[in-house]
């Protein structure tokens, strides 16, 4: 799979897990509010912040698909920074879901109660259970492709996890009124959370800090095929480095005698000499077209 098809199949991924997620925090909202559920609320709230992250990948990798585009290696960048501020935001969400718990742990000790309709509230983490799953599925598949996929993944792993703690916990306060559990359930998502964070963040740091490479310019690259003697012209040009090494990818439209006279392999070797010459070049990926190969 070619990078550009890859972040194009990242974006479809990301595109998919924002409209579930999304369905599933209007869900939640209005069960919130039926349920009387701060913990359901909240639970909103943080995927409000989890769909934000997922516009953020989905920029990012709309950015990276352009850039991919334009036949560089700056995608990397876009998807890491993008990665970055996904990673920021989890810290956030695991700061403000343990500050949230120390409130209510500090309120549950003053003797403080809340009516929580706890059969509601296992509900609406049930059919979070599957909206989540739904979307880590989506996510699953593409994870090794992309940063974000990877980062946005994680997260919807995590919001998985959390509609099964809040479920078992409704139960559990069902059953014995013990508000505690929501808080205690709570709080430790919010360490996996934190986790998952900190390993983002680190992974894109990472990645920033890596010198970019100096590539020649998809002008330079055209015009150098352009120049030999049997080019037409040249489209859907990429410039890449492959474990160090220079490659280039190219179409190339032969003159209209060349194409009458058949010799493709002698137009090639010319070709790929000239880049190997002039831009230092290691490998070229060239597609012969004859001169009246419609392209785009």
């Amino acid at each position: 799979m070619t990078d550009i098809t890859t972040h194009q199949a990242s974006r479809r991924r990301l595109l998919i897990a924002l409209a579930i997620t999304c369905s599933f925090m209007v869900i939640q909202v209005v069960g919130a509010y039926y349920a009387n559920s701060l913990a359901v609320l909240a639970d909103a709230g943080h995927l409000f912040v989890h769909n934000s992250s997922l516009f953020i990948a989905l920029i990012a990798s709309s950015v990276a698909v352009y850039l991919a585009n334009t036949y560089n290696d700056g995608y990397k960048r876009a998807e890491y920074t993008g990665g970055l501020i996904n990673g920021i935001l989890y810290l956030s969400i695991a700061v403000i879901i343990l500050l949230e718990g120390g409130e209510r742990l500090s309120h549950h000790a003053g003797g403080h109660e809340l009516e929580v309709n706890s059969y509601l509230m296992s509900i609406i983490a049930a059919i979070g259970f599957l909206f989540h799953g739904a979307s880590a599925w989506v996510l699953y598949k593409g994870r090794k492709d992309s940063i974000n996929v990877y980062a946005v993944f994680l997260h919807s792993f995590f919001d998985l996890l959390s509609t099964v703690s809040t479920f078992i916990a409704g139960v559990i306060i069902h059953l014995t009124g013990w508000e505690v559990v929501d808080i205690l359930s709570s709080m430790l998502i919010s360490l996996f959370v934190l986790f998952t964070g900190i390993k983002v963040i680190w992974s894109c740091i990472k990645g920033l800090a890596i010198p970019a490479e100096v590539l020649p310019t998809v002008k330079d690259v055209e015009s150098t095929i352009v120049n030999t003697e049997h080019v037409e012209s040249a489209h859907n040009i990429t410039i890449s480095k492959v474990d160090g090494a220079l490659v280039v990818g190219a179409h190339i439209v032969l003159k209209h005698h060349c194409t009458l006279e058949s010799h493709d392999s002698a137009c090639r070797l010319e070709v790929e000499e000239a880049l190997k010459k002039l831009l230092k070049v290691d490998d070229s990926v060239l597609q012969i077209e004859s001169h009246d190969c419609p392209h785009h």
